[in-house]
Order: C-alpha cells, then structure tokens, then sequence
C-alpha cells in the first residue's frame, strides 16, 4: 500500500499518541492532529491530507459531521471512529459517505485493513461518480443534438439522417464536438 498523508481527529491525546505510531508503524505519515471536529474541518481544507481519522466524540463539533464538511468541501476517504455501537450514530456516518468505521480500542491488525478498504470504497465511489457525471453529460448531448437535428430538418426540409449527417461534416469540418454545433443550431435558430 502507498504512503498515506494522515490528518487524525480525537480529544484523547493518549490515543492520538497511539495512533500516530501505529499509522507510522504501518508506513504512513500523519501530516496533522486535531482535538476537535472544527478543527479537523480547517486542518483537512488546508492541508488536504489524503485520508482523515475521525473520533465520532468531539467537542465544538462531532466526527460525523466534521466528515460531512470535509467531504463536502474535497473529499477524501475518512474512517470514524467510535467506543459506542449505536445504531443511530452507524446511520448518520454513512449518510456522511464516510469509508470505514472502527470500534475502540484500535488495533494495528484492525487499522491495516480499516485503511485499505476506506481507500478502495472511495476510489470506487469517484469511479461510479465519474461514470454517472459521465451518463448524464452524454444524455444532456444526446438531447442537444436530437433538438438541433429537429431543427435542420424543420427549416431544410431534410431526412433525420441528413440533418444528422450534414451536423457530423460540420463538426469534423470545424473541429469541435457534436454536442458544440448542435447547441450553435439551437442558438442560431432562437435568434431566427
């Protein structure tokens, strides 16, 4: 596993001791300590670690909603943890997208793989992301060049398959993406 830049976030300094040298142990670097759940928030944003461990109990501001700030600003793979197993606090932590959740007291053994699943659930959250931002921008194009299509054959008086065929030359001819020359339609034929 890569070496990771660690930001953790507990009011027990004996714990964060102890976790330091445990993540340190494991080949990472912990780039920041906080004590509270608000300065967890500003210590993520201007330092931008690449993983955050979170107490869930904080003063100023809890873990869970400390982790809905900072994903909520970048997000990043953030693991809570907790000596409570309670169901309600289980629930508003993954509505906070938050990666993984560890009971106290943390173990070395628990740790290595809290981490790895933490940071392999977050890259396969950005990959469906990606892909659904992906879908809805091919979608958004589909309907641009479905209305300019409309268009050409409206006020040409051309074949579906011309209108289509007639916006592909323009569109190697000019070097832009279908999409770009669909929407050129739509606003020329709004000015008409």
């Amino acid at each position: 596993m890569e070496t990771l830049r660690i930001l953790i976030a507990d009011d027990e300094s004996l714990r964060v001791m102890s976790l330091r040298g445990q993540l340190e142990a494991l080949g990472h670097k912990v780039i920041a300590e906080a004590s509270n759940g608000k300065e967890a928030v500003r210590l993520a944003e201007e330092l931008r670690p690449d993983l955050a461990i979170l107490d869930i109990k904080m003063p100023e501001m809890d873990g869970i909603e400390a982790a809905r700030q900072i994903t909520a600003a970048r997000p990043i793979p953030i693991i809570l943890l907790t000596a409570y197993s309670e169901r309600e606090l289980a629930e508003r932590a993954a509505s906070a997208n938050v990666s993984a959740y560890l009971m106290k007291p943390v173990s070395e053994q628990d740790l290595l793989p809290a981490i790895a699943l933490a940071v392999s659930r977050f890259k396969e959250f950005q990959a469906l992301h990606q892909e659904v931002d992906d879908l809805r921008e091919a979608l958004e194009t589909r309907k641009l060049i479905e209305r300019a299509k409309g268009i050409l054959m409206r006020r040409l008086n051309l074949t579906e398959e011309e209108a289509f065929r007639r916006m592909q030359r323009r569109s190697q001819n000019e070097n832009k993406k279908l999409g770009e020359i669909a929407q050129a339609i739509i606003t020329a034929d709004g000015m008409l």
